[in-house]
């Protein structure tokens, strides 16, 4: 890779909704997890932030018109067609008479469209690839993008990178923000390795045979974060920390050999890089969300008082541990899939969230989940329905301009296809349970 996505030194501003005042935001994902937190900085800083439009898939519209009416947004959207009559409802309850309500949009499409609109900042909280397409939108409007949905990047990573300018995308997963602000530390020619912590999950220390029998209550049971379901079984399993790993070489260029994992249990140190001078520059903050987030929003400026910092009148022990690739095998799938290239990360992700969903139903064993996605890789693979990439960026015989010839319809193959293989996997499995915990 010739150049970053992501890059401190790279400061992009679009011409796009630029003028004096408040920063004008568009929401995606507004009602998640992500969505919250960034709602709630805007609303402590109202002199920096305006939210113009909110996204959701639409499962929560009481709260996403109570969001709506708070931010004075003029649009909002929601993925899921049929609740549009619960959410004008919603609206109605909320506003006033004599209050304009904001314009409604549905459908698959509806956060695109969102993603494309004016306005300076879009952060994409969507969770899933289905944030491929917004992520896309924006870019190619010229909006800074604030991007937690790290789906769409390691899926359609080729797709992203001929969009993007430099430093067009400011990274918002903790440890890729921490990332992002340690590169500042020097040039890239002085870069040894990233270093991505990782906080082990509830299970840190088992061995794959003591993984066997975990239950969803016990994966479910995060001990520093609190996320959603995907992402926190993601991180029981550490396909969660195989996913950043190939998020952080396509936002910042760094092979796959030399950026390394290290467990850190009290998730305070976010990610270090690490110079060819031997320094190391760590990022560290309390775990709390706010701060990369209010970083994606304000950058290049930080936000006050974004997030409590540390308090160092506390003694206090930060530990590191090497990652045991034996008990948990996603890092290094995820690396090797990550080297592939094409749509083999799409493979990866769509059987992971399959998987997921199996494991969670009782449908797999805690340890199928890794074990059944490497095996609907090597299917794929096999079988040629996995598309690789040649090293200059292109699957074998592109030709496109741009330096792939990956579609957005190639992306959406693959994963129909992995998502169907590995719910044949996962029932054969589930038929067979003393077979799939051999």
């Amino acid at each position: 890779m010739t150049d970053t996505l992501a890059h401190p030194h790279l400061r992009f501003e679009p011409a796009a909704g630029d003028h004096t005042g408040p920063r004008e935001i568009v929401i995606l994902g507004s009602t998640g997890s992500i969505g919250t937190q960034a709602i709630d900085i805007v609303l402590r800083n109202p002199d920096r932030f305006r939210v113009t439009a909110l996204a959701a898939s639409g499962g929560r519209v009481e709260l996403l018109a109570e969001q709506a009416h708070r931010l004075r947004v003029t649009a909002v959207a929601v993925a899921r067609e049929e609740t549009v009559p619960a959410l004008r409802e919603a609206l109605a309850a909320h506003y006033g008479a004599g209050e304009p309500l904001p314009e409604i949009l549905a459908g698959p499409d509806a956060a695109t469209d969102l993603a494309a609109s004016p306005c300076h900042t879009v952060l994409n909280g969507i969770t899933g690839s289905i944030g491929l397409a917004p992520t896309l939108a924006a870019l190619k409007a010229g909006r800074v993008l604030a991007l937690a949905n790290k789906e769409s990047l390691i899926v359609g990573g080729p797709l992203v990178r001929a969009v993007a300018r430099p430093g067009q995308i400011i990274p918002v997963d903790s440890e890729h923000s921490a990332l992002f602000q340690a590169l500042s530390g020097g040039t890239r020619a002085e870069v040894r390795k990233l270093v991505v912590t990782a906080s082990g999950g509830p299970f840190r220390g088992r061995t794959k045979a003591e993984l066997a029998g975990v239950t969803p209550e016990q994966a479910l049971a995060h001990p520093t974060w609190s996320m959603g379901p995907v992402v926190t079984i993601n991180s029981a399993t550490l396909v969660n920390k195989g996913l950043e790993v190939i998020e952080a070489h396509l936002l910042f260029g760094v092979p796959f050999d030399r950026i390394e994992v290290v467990v850190h249990p009290q998730s305070y140190v976010h990610s270090m890089v690490e110079f060819t001078d031997g320094s190391t520059l760590a990022q560290a903050s309390p775990p709390d969300m706010r701060m990369a987030l209010a970083l994606g929003l304000g950058w290049p400026e930080r936000v006050p008082d974004a997030a409590p910092g540390i308090d160092w009148t506390r003694a206090q022990n930060w530990e590191f541990f090497p990652l045991d690739e034996e008990a948990f095998p996603s890092v290094p799938l995820a690396c090797r899939v990550g080297e592939l290239g094409g749509t083999a990360p799409a493979v990866f992700n769509a059987a992971n969230e399959e998987c997921v969903e199996a494991f969670l139903t009782g449908g797999l064993p805690f340890t199928g989940i890794v074990d059944t996605v490497a095996a609907v890789v090597d299917e794929g693979l096999a079988t040629g329905v996995v598309m690789k990439q040649s090293q200059d960026g292109a699957r074998p015989g592109g030709t496109a301009a741009d330096g792939t010839s990956l579609t957005v319809a190639d992306v959406l193959q693959a994963e129909t296809w992995a998502r169907a293989r590995a719910r044949e996997l996962a029932a054969a499995a589930a038929r067979t349970p003393s077979e799939a915990r051999a």
